[in-house]
């Protein structure tokens, strides 16, 4: 041992601590620890002096508006641009914007992306300022907002291994009350770092749906052209430039995305593309506007068939039925699932025929709303021909069992199977999109989820399908367009049709049980058509097929409200209160409105029948604009035998026209007598209302015989006392004559008298009165209504 080691030995032993310069590096280190813990519990007493004035604890809110470019390269310098808003009641001075890296390398799951809260208050775990590269800002007043541009090079970033990197953007500054630098707001973000590149890609599969509500009414104009009449005039403005569904046609044509159509949708803008009528205030249809989208359904119509030339496209059944509502409550009523399929097999030639034959589409697919399913969602599915049935991942998810994100195609049994679209991929652009700082924040998000997929696994290369919501806004469809783009071009994905999603080979592990009806999702239940609902709609069903029956025309019925009927039970109703309810119950009023323009002409007065039989005439009107046929008209008497108004009789009646029908009545006794006539169809089911008028009968009475044979016999009395009379006088003239000698100037004896005689044997001829029969009596039927609202009417006869 040296004298110098010596020397240490003996300091340790005097200094147990160690050396004494070491002693003295301890202490300062104490100082520092106290000095530091200190200051920090100052500043967390005076903090909510400074922080208060924000409503959620910040006193300055940062907004990351662009960041460019989204997936930066070795060599890329970065753009930010934003705005801050100072929130308290403080100015800020002496403020600068800067960005941070959080330390520890990139992300290491996708929880760990979707737990960063993009604006919680800055803490270690921000990382520090990347020193350099800062905007420096104006003093910024309480309530002002200014914007910046920052700009960083890639590589003062210091960026590391491939994966998703936290980078945060926030504000120092100064307020009044607290004299000194601090960080007084933050906005995270990510930033995918992908230079090494040597993962197996990704692939993913972007559904673009285009569906929308139903607009059309059933009912449509009374011209010669039949023009449609839309409750609204809604649609003139989505399909309008900057509109919901041109921006959806305009930004898909440049995507690598399959398109999903509700075929209605093409089916009303087509009728748009004609001269339509728009419904008046709270749906009046008697007093209608011209529609004004005329011109912009053309250039739409023409738009898609450009996009969708070369892309898959599928077809869901026509009107986008409401899948898991007939399952749970529709299923059961009669008629219901027939529905279904007429639907999907609807949508082929709808589509076909409004795109000229651009497209043939897939109809072998089912979308359930949200993508939530249980085994009578699924087996319905395929009951109208499905065997592919888009699936969200959290109804049937994967929690717990992988530490990857699964490939999304799942036979399920059956010969059916799920494709499972990523929920958090799908979710991505569901929020307010109007501003850009949301936007470009779902931007790199989702940016950050695909990179994350591919690194979770890298070895493994996977097939994800991404369906979004249904009838996505114009600004999310822009932010979805951007992200589409970025992914599409990224070295970590490629892109691939939904039909070849379905093809991938499923993942062994991945969970193929559909989840119990226990765990559909209860908000989803709310929404839900009734079981009394699918009732209401087979039951105008029923009305409609028995109508149909009596048409010469019955397609000029079957379609409009056939298309109605499953109009009435689409998925787009979720979220409108009162809207199914409202458009099922237009529907059957419609119906009846046009039953009933076939009816029985109403009778004024009463029908008198002056004899023991008669005709009585019943009046049937058509006012529809085709013929009607198959009708039965029947005649009833409330007073059973004593009136027999005739056998039923078949009826047909030309549109437009009236047609009289004339009964052989039979009365049995006098009186009054009430009739009902009522038409009935072929399958003795009561058409129209009945119309009751009294008839009255009147035959001759015995009372008036009598009096008519006792005027008989006084007239034969009569003409007794006549002969007698002439015969005393004959008898005295002869007496007058023999006495002059002429009373027989002949001498035969005749006296002149053989005529009066013949005379005489007429008249008192009881077989000369003829006997009245009823049959023989004057017409027995009152006189047509002159009614005014029925002038002009031409009767058939």
């Amino acid at each position: 041992m040296t004298t110098r080691d010596g020397q240490r030995v003996g300091e340790a032993a005097q200094h147990p601590g160690g050396t004494p310069a070491r002693s003295r590096l301890r202490r300062a280190t104490a100082l520092f620890v106290g000095a530091t813990l200190f200051t920090g519990l100052i500043q967390a007493q005076t903090a909510p002096t400074a922080y208060a004035a924000g409503s959620d604890g910040r006193a300055v809110d940062v907004s990351v508006n662009s960041l460019s470019p989204s997936v930066p390269a070795k060599g890329d310098t970065i753009t930010v641009t934003g705005t801050v808003t100072n929130r308290s009641k403080h100015a800020v001075s002496g403020a600068h914007v800067g960005v941070e890296i959080a330390p520890g390398g990139p992300l290491g799951s996708r929880s760990a992306i979707s737990g960063t809260s993009p604006d919680a208050a800055h803490t270690l775990a921000d990382g520090n300022e990347i020193p350099g590269h800062t905007a420096s800002l104006e003093d910024l007043p309480a309530g002002i907002s200014r914007g910046f541009t920052l700009k960083v090079p890639v590589k003062a970033l210091n960026l590391g291994s491939d994966g998703v990197y936290q980078l945060g953007v926030s504000l120092t500054g100064q307020t009044r009350n607290r004299g000194y630098q601090e960080i007084l707001g933050i906005e995270r973000t990510f930033l995918p770092w992908y230079r090494d590149g040597d993962a197996k890609p990704t692939r993913y599969t972007f559904l673009w749906p285009l569906i929308d509500r139903s607009h059309l009414a059933v009912r449509s104009e009374s011209d010669d052209q039949q023009s449609p009449i839309f409750l609204d005039d809604d649609l003139a403005e989505d399909l309008a430039p900057g509109g919901r569904l041109q921006q959806m046609v305009s930004l898909g044509k440049d995507l690598p995305v399959t398109w999903v159509i509700d075929p209605d949708l093409l089916a009303t803008v087509e009728a748009m593309t004609r001269r339509y009528q728009v419904a008046g205030p709270d749906g009046d249809l008697d007093h209608t506007t011209a529609g004004t989208g005329t011109d912009d359904a053309k250039r739409w119509l023409n738009s898609l068939k450009e996009a969708v030339a070369g892309d898959e496209v599928v077809a869901l059944p026509f009107a986008d039925p409401d899948i898991a509502s007939i399952a749970h409550h529709g299923k059961s009523v009669p008629g219901t699932l027939n529905q279904l399929k007429t639907a999907t097999e609807l949508a082929t030639t709808t589509v076909e025929t409004v795109l000229n034959g651009v497209v043939t589409p897939d109809t072998d697919v089912s979308w359930p709303v949200d993508g939530a399913v249980d085994p009578s969602i699924v087996d319905v599915a395929t009951s109208a021909g499905a065997d592919k049935v888009i699936v969200r991942s959290d109804s049937l998810g994967d929690t717990g069992r992988l530490t990857y994100t699964p490939t999304s195609a799942r036979p399920i049994g059956g010969g059916t199977t799920a494709v499972v679209a990523d929920a958090g991929l799908s979710q991505a652009f569901q929020g307010d999109m109007t501003k850009a700082g949301t936007a470009t924040l779902a931007i790199q998000k989702y940016l950050a989820q695909t990179l994350m997929i591919t690194m979770q696994s890298p070895e493994r290369q996977r097939s994800i399908v991404v369906a979004p919501q249904r009838m996505a806004k114009a600004s999310q469809a822009q932010a979805m367009a951007q992200a589409i783009t970025e992914v599409a071009r990224s070295g970590w994905s490629e892109t691939a049709d939904f039909s070849a999603a379905a093809k991938a080979t499923p993942d062994p592990k991945a969970n193929r049980k559909v989840p119990g009806a226990g765990s559909y999702p209860k908000r989803l239940r709310k929404q839900e058509m009734s079981t009394a609902a699918f009732q209401q709609v087979q039951a105008t069903q029923v009305r409609l097929d028995d109508f149909m029956a009596l048409l010469s025309q019955p397609d000029r019925v079957r379609t409009p409200f056939g298309n109605a009927l499953m109009r009435s039970m689409s998925t787009e109703w979720r979220g409108i209160p009162g809207g199914s309810a409202d458009y099922r119950a237009a529907v059957s009023t419609y119906l009846s409105d046009l039953m009933s323009l076939v009816y029985l002409l109403p009778k004024q007065g009463t029908l008198t029948l002056s004899g023991r039989s008669g005709t009585i005439p019943v009046t049937v009107k058509n006012e529809l604009g085709q013929t009607v046929k198959g009708l039965e008209l029947r005649l009833t008497s409330s007073q059973g035998n004593s009136l027999k108004p005739g056998k039923s009789q078949q009826v047909t009646v030309e549109g437009g026209h009236t047609r009289s029908l004339k009964f052989e009545g039979t009365a049995a006794r006098n009186g009054l007598n009430t009739v009902t006539a009522q038409l009935y169809t072929a399958d003795e089911v009561k058409f129209g209302e009945p119309i009751t008028f009294q008839v009255d009968v009147t035959s001759i009475t015995s009372t008036v015989m009598l009096v008519i044979a006792a005027g008989l016999l006084l007239l034969v009395l009569a003409g007794v006392r006549m002969y007698h009379q002439r015969k005393r006088r004959a008898a005295t003239e002869d007496e007058g004559g023999d006495a002059d000698g002429d009373a027989d100037p002949a001498g035969d004896g005749d006296t002149g008298e053989d005529e009066d005689d013949a005379g005489e044997g007429t008249m008192g001829d009881r077989d000369g009165v003829r006997d009245e029969q009823p049959g023989d009596l004057a017409p027995d039927t009152s006189p047509e209504s002159t009614d005014p609202s029925g002038t002009g009417e031409k009767v058939d006869r």
